[in-house]
C-alpha cells in the first residue's frame, strides 16, 4: 500500500500528528504503523492520566510552549467529544526549609508561563487542600487535572479512520529505505508500506527507528521504569486530589507523589530505576542486548557517575516497600506500609546524548522526507495535540517542497 505519510508509533503523539495532518488536509492518505494490537499500549497507556499545567517548564522551552498550548487543545478536544476529565488542582509541597527556594522558583515559572490564581500556602493552609498532608509551605496549582488518555487515543483512531486513513496494528518496523519517491517501510510480519514522508513517533524505540536512516545519531533512549503502588480502599481518604513534592532540579523526574486518577483510584509513586529492557515493566524483565546498549552508551555512563547516589536510593526503594513508604510519609505521615498494594509500572523513554546530558526538553530532528521525535517524555500526553500540530507543519512543508 502507498500513502502520503507513514507514522511509526501509535501512541498519543503519533495519533495526534495524524489527526493534525488530516485537519490541515483531509485528502491526505496516512498510515499509523503500530507494533502492538492497539493504540497507546506503552508510555501513553501506563501514565497516571495527569493533565499538566506547565508550571515546571522553562519559559520559552518546547515543553512549556507545547504543554501550555496542548493543555488548551486537550480540554477543547475532551469537551467536543465528551471525554470525561476533571480540573481538580494539585499542591506542590516543600517538606523542609531547604526546598523553599526551589518552590519559589517553580512559582515564578508558573507566573511567567501565564498561570493564574496560583497560591502559596503556609503549613496550616495546606490542610485546607489536603487535610492529611504535612509540609512547611506549598503551592496550589488549580489548572492541573486528570483524564483517561486511553479514551483520547481511541477517539483519535476513530477520527483518523473516519477520514479514510488507516491505523495498522501488529506492524513492527524492521527496516526503512529511502528513495527519490519516498520510503519503503518493512515490518517483521513481512508486510510493507510505501510513503512519501516518514514520521517517527516510536517512543521507546524512536532512536532505533531513526538510526535505520541516521546511523550517526547522537541520542540514545535510556529506559527508566517508574514503579507505583495503589492505595487500598481504607486509605483513599488520605488523599483528596494530587500531592507532589518539590522536585530535585538536577534530576529529570518529579519524585514520588500521590495522584487521584479519573477512575477514583489513588496512585502513589513512582520511583525511577533503570529498566533492563526497553519495555521492562517488571523488575526481572531483562533483554541482554538492550541492557548492554544502555550500559555501553558513553552518555549513560556519565549520567551514572553523576547520579549514582540518587540512583542507589531509587533502586533501594524499588526492592524495599518500607523505604518506599518512608518516602511517601514525607508528604502524608499517616501512610503505612499495609495501605499500599502493587500497581502497574510504566517505562519512560528518556533520551540521553553522548556527553551525558539527560535531555530535559522535547527533541525533534528533521531530515530529508522524515521527522523524528526523539524525546517526548512527560508532559507529552498533555502536549500531544500541540506537538502533533507542530510536527504536521514540518511534514506539510516537506511535502509541499517535494511537489514544487
Amino acid at each position: 500500500m502507498s500513502y502520503d505519510v507513514g507514522i511509526v508509533g501509535g501512541g498519543i503523539v503519533g495519533l495526534a500528528t495524524a489527526h493534525a495532518l488530516l485537519e490541515s488536509d483531509p485528502e491526505l492518505k496516512i498510515a499509523v504503523l503500530e507494533k502492538e494490537n492497539g493504540p497507546g499500549k506503552h508510555q501513553t497507556g501506563h501514565n497516571s492520566g495527569v493533565i499538566h499545567s506547565g508550571i515546571y517548564y522553562k519559559p520559552g522551552s518546547l515543553k512549556a510552549q507545547n504543554c501550555l498550548n496542548g493543555y488548551r487543545l486537550l480540554l477543547e478536544f475532551a469537551d467536543r467529544y465528551a471525554i470525561p476529565y476533571e480540573l481538580c488542582g494539585k499542591i506542590i509541597v516543600a517538606s523542609n526549609e531547604s526546598e523553599l527556594t526551589q518552590l519559589d522558583m517553580i512559582h515564578q515559572r508558573g507566573i511567567e508561563n501565564g498561570l493564574t490564581n496560583l497560591r502559596l500556602l503556609n503549613g496550616e493552609e495546606i490542610s485546607e487542600f489536603e487535610p492529611h498532608c504535612a509540609g512547611v509551605r506549598a503551592l496550589a496549582v488549580p489548572q492541573t487535572g486528570i483524564i483517561d488518555y486511553g479514551q483520547v487515543c481511541n477517539k483519535l483512531v476513530d477520527l483518523i479512520t473516519e477520514k479514510g486513513s488507516e491505523f495498522v496494528s501488529n506492524f513492527k518496523v524492521i527496516s526503512t529505505n529511502r528513495s527519490k519517491e519516498g520510503w519503503l517501510i518493512k515490518a517483521q510480519s513481512r508486510a510493507e508500506v510505501r510513503c512519501a514522508q516518514l514520521v517517527n513517533c516510536a517512543g521507546l524505540y524512536s532512536d532505533k527507528v531513526a538510526s535505520l536512516s541516521h546511523p550517526d545519531l547522537d541520542t540514545r533512549i535510556i529506559p527508566f521504569r517508574g514503579e507505583y503502588f495503589m492505595l487500598k480502599p481504607q486509605a483513599k481518604h488520605l488523599v483528596k486530589n494530587l500531592i507532589y513534592p518539590v522536585p530535585d532540579p538536577n534530576f529529570p523526574f518529579l519524585g514520588v507523589h500521590f495522584t487521584r486518577m479519573i477512575n477514583g483510584n489513588i496512585e502513589a509513586g513512582p520511583n525511577a530505576v533503570l529498566a533492563f529492557r526497553r519495555e521492562g515493566y517488571q523488575k526481572l524483565d531483562i533483554h541482554p542486548v538492550e541492557l548492554w546498549e544502555s550500559l555501553s552508551w558513553p552518555g549513560f555512563r556519565k549520567v551514572a557517575a553523576r547520579y549514582w547516589k540518587t540512583g542507589l536510593g531509587e533502586m533501594y526503594r524499588s526492592f524495599s516497600k518500607k523505604a518506599f513508604t518512608k518516602a511517601l510519609q514525607k508528604l502524608i505521615p499517616e501512610i503505612e506500609i499495609h495501605h499500599l498494594e502493587t500497581a502497574e509500572s510504566g517505562v519512560r523513554a528518556q533520551a540521553c546524548d553522548r556527553t551525558g546530558g539527560l535531555l530535559d526538553d522535547f527533541k525533534i530532528v528533521e531530515e530529508n522526507k522524515a521527522i523524528h521525535i526523539l524525546n517526548a517524555p512527560s508532559p507529552a500526553a498533555t502536549s500531544s495535540l500541540s506537538i502533533g500540530r507542530s510536527v504536521s507543519e514540518l511534514v506539510l512543508k516537506q511535502l509541499n517542497n517535494s511537489h514544487a
